[in-house]
């Protein structure tokens, strides 16, 4: 089954104005959402309280000191307090299991994914989100203008986030598309405000703008902006929608971690590759590798390797970029890369009916705020074809391996095949072979990661709220990176450099 956002009924030339009062459930989760019940342990999870988290995470890895990690789950980051973490369920031979980080997403999708806890909180996440970051960070605008949500995709996503503003704030919101490449879209920025170009044709300024731009956001919005941005572009540049910049931030915030007995646990990364250079480091990890394009989402430029045709495929492709970043491979017991942390392979699901296992991934997406960190939807999706125990020669890896389950059409649609979406509902999370320890573990290694970033952000601008350009490049020295960061820069080229996002 695929859902297609269905861009011919939206207008894509204004912002469309949302009323108070107009969340409808059923336009904003997907069908089987609507009728799906919360798995009791999952619903626990996300009642617990903090110290209650934090003692059970100690008691289980008692070098911990539950001070220090009361004050990461209390932090409020500066820059990338929305965040969403794709993680595998992993073990290795001795059955050591654990939550893989693969990446951590900035405005990240969820909440249309995610069961309604309970009959009265029908705006479920889309709600809570708002509540905890959003309104907070709105109190702070000083601007005169109006609300906003812009997006680029996940139009059933953006809809309910902006009715649900209206709700909160008892104010209109425009809902507005900023797709990328669009020769004359309804949004612009001057002097670091956005504006939006409404029904009357009028521009008019927003003084907050909830973000769901995911695809090259850098190349067409500012990284310093007067309006209010969730979340600022700096937390994708550094890491939230930059796999490359990404792992450094993991690295260096590993190193701060040393003796804590806390750790993001991430497969063993190889940065900065140029294409000429992947062969080698797919050797490196014994023919087994995953091959990412840093700037992409959505499962686009991912590559994985098990096989010498799958190479030589990839190296004959084209990409605008410069950078690669490889990755050891987590497969089956006898068919994963050898990383300098030994072999890991994914526990994957319960068997079915016909003893089947799939690869499966699971997303944790965190809201921060001045309240620190909580968790706010949690979904997983599965891979196309089972895993299988000896490789077979005709299958694509990535039926076996690749759980992503956005799909583009040649004309820039986006679809979502949800026949390989599992809810965390008394139904599918069985399926998944996860307790709750693993969902606190999930959860710790996604704000653990979402810290990373931030703090990379933070590196990465100076006290006036500019880019720290030399060091961005010596980060992540990709000139057609640098190009479109350079055109975001300047897509607000009559800004006095005033204020701040």
């Amino acid at each position: 089954m695929e859902i297609t956002a269905a861009r011919q009924e939206l207008d894509l030339s204004t912002g469309t104005e949302i009323l108070p009062g107009s969340f409808e459930p059923e336009d904003h989760f997907y069908p089987r959402v609507l009728n799906a019940q919360i798995h009791p342990s999952v619903s626990f999870f996300l009642r617990l309280q903090r110290s209650r988290v934090v003692n059970r995470y100690c008691h289980l890895n008692p070098r911990v000191d539950p001070n220090f990690l009361m004050g990461l789950l209390s932090h409020e980051p500066r820059y990338f307090q929305w965040a969403g973490a794709d993680l595998f369920h992993a073990t290795t031979a001795d059955g050591d299991r654990q939550m893989v980080v693969v990446e951590t997403n900035s405005c990240p999708s969820g909440n249309k994914s995610m069961p309604i806890p309970s009959d009265e909180a029908e705006q479920g996440g889309y709600r809570t989100l708002l509540e905890h970051t959003f309104l907070p960070l709105l109190r702070k605008a000083r601007l005169p203008g109006r609300l906003a949500v812009i997006y680029d995709k996940n139009h059933i996503e953006a809809k309910g986030y902006a009715r649900a503003l209206a709700d909160l704030t008892q104010e209109p919101v425009l809902l507005t598309p900023f797709p990328d490449a669009a020769s004359d879209p309804p949004t612009r920025f001057e002097k670091g405000i956005l504006y939006i170009r409404d029904s009357n044709h009028d521009w008019v300024p927003a003084r907050a703008a909830f973000r769901y731009v995911t695809q090259r956001p850098w190349n067409r919005i500012p990284i310093r902006t007067r309006t209010k941005v969730l979340n600022p572009i700096i937390g994708c540049l550094a890491g939230g929608r930059n796999k490359l910049v990404g792992a450094k931030a993991y690295d260096l915030y590993n190193a701060e971690l040393e003796g804590t007995g806390l750790r993001i646990h991430t497969p063993e990364t190889i940065r900065d590759v140029r294409r000429e250079e992947i062969p080698l480091w797919v050797r490196k990890f014994g023919g087994y590798a995953v091959v990412k394009v840093p700037y992409r989402n959505a499962g686009q430029g991912v590559t994985t390797i098990v096989r010498p045709s799958e190479l030589e495929a990839l190296m004959e492709s084209e990409s605008e970029y410069d950078q690669f970043i490889v990755q050891s491979l987590i497969g089956n017991s006898s068919w994963s890369s050898e990383s300098e942390w030994g072999r890991l392979y994914h526990v994957g699901t319960m068997p079915n009916r016909k003893g089947e296992i799939h690869v499966a991934d699971l997303r944790m997406m965190v809201a921060a705020g001045p309240n620190g960190f909580l968790p706010l939807a949690i979904y997983a999706r599965r891979a196309a074809s089972p895993l299988p125990e000896l490789l077979d020669p005709q299958t694509p890896s990535w039926n076996v391996l690749g759980t992503n389950l956005s799909t583009r059409s040649a004309d820039g649609d986006w679809a979502a095949q949800t026949d390989r979406l599992l809810l965390v509902d008394r139904r599918d999370f069985n399926s998944l072979g996860l307790g709750l320890d693993d969902l606190i573990e999930a959860f710790i290694q996604t704000v653990l990661s979402a810290i990373a970033i931030d703090r990379m952000a933070t590196t990465l601008i100076t006290t006036k709220g500019e880019l720290r350009v030399g060091l961005f490049r010596s980060l992540d020295n990709d000139e057609q990176l640098l190009r479109e960061v350079a055109r975001g820069r300047s897509a607000d080229s009559t800004s006095d450099r005033g204020g701040g996002s």
